[in-house]
């Protein structure tokens, strides 16, 4: 494109979702369990009751829903 080379790339991010070259999810599965699991260590740092209820209500609300989603 105007006389620039264009990159070869493995993975390419668009509106959230990874397309590998392979086509295979594993870059999305694994983008995304890191991703909610960074959020559940949040979870469990900041909360000091841990109440089952509340941990529960935590979980669907901002964990849950991205698994799910993606």
């Amino acid at each position: 494109m105007c006389g620039q080379p264009l990159e070869e790339v493995k993975t390419e991010k668009d509106l959230g979702i990874v397309f590998s070259s392979n086509m295979k999810v594993l870059t999305q599965c694994t983008e995304a369990y890191c991703r909610e699991s960074r959020v559940l260590g949040l979870i469990n740092r900041v909360i000091r009751y841990k109440n089952p209820t509340v941990l529960i209500t935590l979980y669907k609300s901002l964990v849950r829903p991205h698994l799910e989603y993606r």
